[in-house]
């Protein structure tokens, strides 16, 4: 690998790290603001709209599907982006626009239930576009809205269970910054929600702009 490749792939790396961090925030806006509804973490949300379908919980079922219905609206998006040629940069400003538009909505509509389901679709819409972007490139390790996987493979490579623990620091860095921003964004919340999903969306563009730097482009389209 030449050092300017190398160089790229450090740059990837670094907005991978952004987009999770950014994962942790936009979480804690929608748990603990919009409703307890997960739009990043869809595993979740089957789970919660099965619990609502039967009066269970504390999610609305509409809050669920709003939220699925657009995550996979995302994902659809980013497949088309994905075409030969297209920049990784390009999918992370549309990610980028749509958190911003949420936060403008957040500082603006108050709390309201049509807002309310504005910023869960906008959000959700917007981390639909990451996963489906970020598994075009298939960065191991980096799957920078899941963790269960990367704490299986910490837990299983470990010498423990007989392995030598490959990508420790870089699975150990994911779970931390995704923390990180569970944290901030939980902080963030004190001042409103609109700080919350405000600082995803300056998190979003500064992953772009560092992504933008980058030539890297899906594995099977280079």
């Amino acid at each position: 690998m030449a050092p300017s490749d190398r160089r790229e792939d450090v740059r990837l790396v670094a907005a991978l790290v952004l987009l999770t961090l950014l994962t942790g925030l936009v979480d804690a806006a929608s748990v603990l603001g919009l409703g307890h509804v997960f739009t990043a973490n869809m595993t979740g949300n089957v789970v919660f709209l099965g619990f609502s379908l039967v009066g269970a919980g504390r999610v609305a079922t509409s809050d669920c599907v709003v939220a699925l219905a657009a995550f996979v609206a995302g994902a659809i998006v980013a497949g088309r982006l994905a075409r030969p040629g297209a920049r990784f940069a390009l999918a992370l400003a549309l990610e980028a626009v749509s958190i911003a538009a949420a936060a403008l909505i957040a500082a603006t509509a108050g709390v309201p239930a049509p807002s309310l389901v504005a910023e869960i679709a906008l959000l959700a819409f917007a981390m639909g576009v990451q996963n489906a972007s970020v598994r075009k490139l298939g960065v191991v390790d980096m799957t920078t809205t899941v963790l269960t996987l990367t704490l299986t493979g910490l837990a299983a490579d470990s010498p423990l269970a007989g392995g030598t623990s490959p990508r420790v620091r870089r699975r150990l860095t994911s779970v931390a910054v995704m923390l990180v921003g569970a944290v901030t964004g939980a902080l963030l919340l004190r001042r409103g929600v609109s700080w919350t999903i405000g600082a995803a969306a300056l998190v979003a563009t500064s992953a772009c702009v560092v992504a933008s730097s980058s030539a890297r482009r899906p594995p099977h389209e280079s």
